[in-house]
């Protein structure tokens, strides 16, 4: 599965010439409410070969990734007669881009889709690697397809529209993607004096091409794409639980926290000093409000990591870094040792 083109920069014009050039039934851009005021607008502005077309909008929000979302997508190409010959052009965050590339990918078995993303979030990760899908009961993207869009068009225009909460959000995969492949990308970012979308810009296409060179060599994660996934066993717990609360923490947010406690994890595997454990902990304390985590949901976050996909024969599958810019996979972690890393990140924040 080769990955898709991406393009960074000024994309309209790329997109204009794509459809001057490709013969489509329908256009369609599906948007959430934020992306159809503040995105949607800059881009439709300069399209001069876009004729016609329907704009598809869902509610903002992961509570909202899931198969009703996605069935009330497809009734609605359905009212509107789309055909394999049409044109799904996603134009929002990860959500957006994971949950539209599935309806794209899954519609009368498949039509063309392009993915535009708008935060920082879905520039550098879900850009790249041809996964899509929605949630299940909370469980993240247990429900998928791997297929690529035609292309990816990044505009860092869009970060403008971002609070900073969100481009924090963003920076925490920037610092996975250095943490597990590229020590000089880790020193970049944690070196930065601010971090906002003008000084993170420069260093997007440096996360994007890390990921790509992972995903191009392991397209359906059988082994090396394993890595990825750093922080996301334990991140996606957090972030499953979190969003049965008044309070759901972003993605990035959760990330953050489960990147932390993979590195404790790493350390008590005697996979990294530390110096470099010691490094880890204090650079994400530096650019991150952090919060211990209350043991009483320990039981909870267990059931959700054993959930994870990577998992095989009842046993929790963690990728872990074994020293900064390198990572290892497919290392089984047992409760004790989990609730042993939990207590640790607890410690060291309190």
């Amino acid at each position: 599965m080769k990955s898709a083109p991406i393009h960074f920069g000024s994309i309209a014009y790329i997109l204009d010439d794509y459809l001057a050039n490709n013969s489509f039934s329908s256009v369609f851009f599906l948007v959430d409410e934020n992306t159809h005021i503040h995105c949607l607008p800059l881009l439709l502005a300069d399209l001069d070969h876009l004729s016609a077309y329907e704009i598809l909008e869902i509610d903002a929000g992961e509570e909202n990734k899931n198969i009703e979302t996605v069935n009330n997508l497809w009734l609605a190409l359905s009212e509107l007669e789309a055909d394999r010959h049409a044109l799904v052009i996603n134009v929002g965050g990860g959500v957006l881009t994971d949950m539209g590339g599935f309806m794209a990918s899954t519609f009368k078995r498949g039509i063309k889709f392009i993915n535009i993303p708008t935060t920082l979030l879905s520039m550098v990760d879900a850009s790249a690697g041809g996964k899509n899908g929605i949630d299940l009961e909370g469980m993240k993207n247990m429900v998928g397809t791997f297929n690529q869009p035609e292309m990816v068009l990044i505009d860092p225009k869009f970060l403008l529209t971002l609070e900073q909460r969100q481009v924090k959000s963003g920076l925490a995969e920037m610092l996975k993607h250095g943490l597990i492949k590229n020590r000089d990308h880790w020193d970049n970012l944690v070196q930065l004096p601010s971090y906002d979308a003008e000084s993170l810009a420069p260093f997007i296409l440096d996360s994007i091409h890390i990921k790509e060179k992972v995903v191009d060599s392991d397209p359906y994660e059988k082994g090396e794409r394993k890595v990825l996934n750093f922080g996301h066993t334990v991140g996606h717990a957090i972030e499953s639980e979190s969003l049965e609360t008044d309070f759901p923490l972003l993605h990035g947010e959760a990330i953050v926290i489960g990147m932390i406690i993979e590195t404790f994890l790493s350390y008590d595997q005697e996979l990294i000093s530390k110096v470099d454990l010691e490094e880890v902990c204090e650079s994400f304390l530096s650019m991150y409000a952090l919060n211990t985590i209350d043991m009483k949901i320990f039981p909870n976050l267990m059931k959700w990591m054993k959930h994870d996909k990577k998992n095989q024969n009842n046993s929790i599958s963690f990728s872990l870094i074994n020293k900064i810019g390198s990572c290892r996979h497919d290392i089984i972690c047992t409760e004790a040792e989990i609730r042993q890393a939990f207590e640790k990140y607890n410690q060291w924040i309190g």
